[in-house]
């Protein structure tokens, strides 16, 4: 059955007057499912005024009280966990338990910020100088927004306006047109725990919402994840603006295996850090270096048993491993890379692109299979360019030394994975991958809420990492307070209090 997904502004499901529609898809069945509205310059406009409003008071409620509304939050998003992770798989195409996973860290985010009290917590220097005092307080900075990502339409979102919310500001949140109703969801949850309306608003649409929220005035900050030639862009408009900016670019994301390294362990690793969710994740493993070529060969015989096992098929099925991909027109560019990478001389040891059998799908769904290439290069594009897709590349290495130059001479620096039993070996690799996340036989080392998730080099632009420390940082101003009080007088006595003796 069709539905419409509208804004959600000041409280109110919203739809724009005269608005224009965009589809959107059942990835599974590849046939429109549903359709959003798409917002303009008007429309961001109000959801921004609705926002500004709401922040005076907002942001003037004392820190227990918001963390109150958190703690109620927190319940209801566990409680409709099930709900979410249903809209999301209906809309995304990856698993239920893969969008379970996913509202389960964006909670993890809700669990750091219901310390807010503690959070904002100041320094204070008693006597810095002959009766005088200093002391720090964290102010909101008033409307941030967020511009998300389709491939975690709960998660990415809920890594900022939850700290953004908490920190005492207003939020305007531009979710991705292909997947938008579980942003809508999770507004609606933040309304029932009692957030005021207008601290939490949703507008829809594509480069037009975008630009009028880089623009507008009254916006203080702005959060971004994408791709990295869109990264840049916000980051610059944003700056340019005069705004507060993080904006999280791409990933090609390299998993080292060491000849130490239990292989079983290493590919089953890989096979769910390369094609789970389809490999639509900035953490996925696309790049695998083994060390040696006994180590290579090893890897690349159980890699190809392990993506035999692989079940595809739509995100509602039961025993599915991985769903399809977003779009048609990205499955289509995915193939190309496939394309590129066997008219490149890479060894294509696994092709995806024969239509794949899938569970519970439609031949018209966007599915591709795994792709698995050997013998790749650094010259090659398949290894340059995010794929963004269920493809992984092998590059062989001699030495442990090969491999660490390989992950700190690309562009991208999101994050890197080691595998081994050597510690010292890990250790080092730890202190010189050049990559703002590692893994240590964990391939997607994405922190946990209480630490911040940022990359190096092109996959971030901007001062901060986003959540944890980093997003109460990025969401608050330091206001640093110096006072000497002088002798006060009342009635003509002087009230003093001596020092005992």
């Amino acid at each position: 059955m069709a539905y419409e997904v509208v804004n959600y502004v000041n409280g109110k499901a919203v739809a724009p007057p005269k608005a224009s529609w965009g589809p959107v898809f059942d990835p599974a069945r590849g046939v429109r499912q549903g359709k959003v509205c798409m917002s303009g310059a008007g429309e961001v406009a109000k959801a921004v005024a609705a926002a500004r409003k709401a922040a005076v008071a907002w942001g003037a409620t004392p820190a227990p009280r918001r963390a109150e509304v958190l703690h109620r939050y927190r319940a209801l998003l566990a409680a409709h966990a099930d709900e979410l992770a249903k809209i999301v798989s209906r809309e995304h195409g990856k698993t239920v338990p893969d969008a379970a996973g996913e509202v389960a860290r964006g909670l993890e985010v809700v669990d750091y910020c219901t310390g807010l009290p503690e959070l904002l917590k100041g320094a204070y220097s008693r006597a810095a100088a002959t009766g005088i005092d200093v002391h720090d307080v964290r102010m909101p900075l008033g409307v941030a927004a967020g511009i998300t990502p389709f491939n975690f339409p709960v998660m990415v979102p809920m890594w900022m306006f939850v700290p953004a919310i908490a920190c005492g500001n207003a939020f305007v949140l531009k979710p991705s047109e292909k997947d938008p109703a579980a942003a809508v969801r999770c507004a609606e949850l933040f309304a029932e725990a009692g957030l005021p309306p207008g601290v939490f608003n949703v507008v829809h649409g594509g480069k037009e919402a975008v630009d009028a929220i880089l623009e507008h005035p009254d916006v203080k900050a702005v959060s971004f994840v994408g791709s990295t030639p869109i990264a840049k862009r916000i980051y610059a408009a944003a700056a340019a603006a005069g705004k507060r900016v993080q904006a999280l670019g791409g990933a090609k994301n390299h998993m080292v295996v060491l000849p130490d390294a239990d292989i079983g362990l290493a590919a089953d690793a890989l096979a769910g850090a390369a094609y789970g969710s389809a490999g639509e994740r900035c953490m996925a493993v696309s790049v695998a270096v083994p060390v040696g070529e006994d180590t290579a060969d090893a890897l690349v015989a159980a890699l190809k048993k392990r993506i035999r096992d692989i079940t595809i098929g739509a995100g509602g099925a039961k025993g599915v491993d991985m769903g399809p991909l977003i779009t048609a027109e990205h499955r289509s560019k995915v193939a190309h890379h496939i394309d590129t990478g066997v008219a490149e001389g890479a060894v294509l040891a696994v092709d995806g692109r024969r239509a794949p059998r899938t569970k519970g799908g439609t031949a018209k769904g966007f599915f591709l299979g795994c792709s698995l290439f050997d013998e790749v290069t650094p010259e090659m594009s398949i290894y340059q360019e995010e794929i963004f897709g269920p493809v992984l590349a092998v590059v062989r290495v001699r030495t442990a030394a090969d491999a660490l130059k390989l992950v700190n001479r690309h562009q991208y620096g999101n994050g890197a994975a080691i595998f081994t039993r050597d510690g010292q070996a890990a250790r080092g690799f730890c202190e010189q991958a050049e990559a703002g996340m590692v893994g240590v036989n964990v391939p997607i080392p994405v922190p946990v809420g209480f630490h911040s998730f940022g990359g190096w080099k092109q996959s971030l632009f901007g001062a901060h990492a986003i959540y944890g420390p980093e997003g109460v940082a990025f969401y608050t101003r330091l206001k640093t307070v110096t006072t000497r009080w002088p002798a006060g007088r009342g009635h003509g006595a002087e009230f003093t209090f001596p020092r005992s003796d």
